[in-house]
């Protein structure tokens, strides 16, 4: 998260103490709208593992009808 939260600060330039607390608020709002085996996941992403599983996850998502 250190990383994302590192390129939030640059991009908008708010210090990173602020930029964490805007990741978190999106990581914590993604959790909550996600389908829960997603939203699961979304730390693993965040920490630079589980990317694919995300996928998958979300093309299974997708595929059902």
């Amino acid at each position: 998260m250190d990383e994302l939260v590192k390129l939030v600060s640059k991009k908008t330039g708010i210090p990173e103490a602020q930029a964490k607390i805007a990741v978190e608020t999106v990581m914590d709002f993604l959790k909550k709208k996600l389908p829960a085996p997603i939203a699961a996941q979304l730390d693993a992403v965040i920490t630079g593992g589980g990317a694919q599983n995300l996928m998958d996850g979300l093309g299974g998502m997708l595929n059902k009808r």
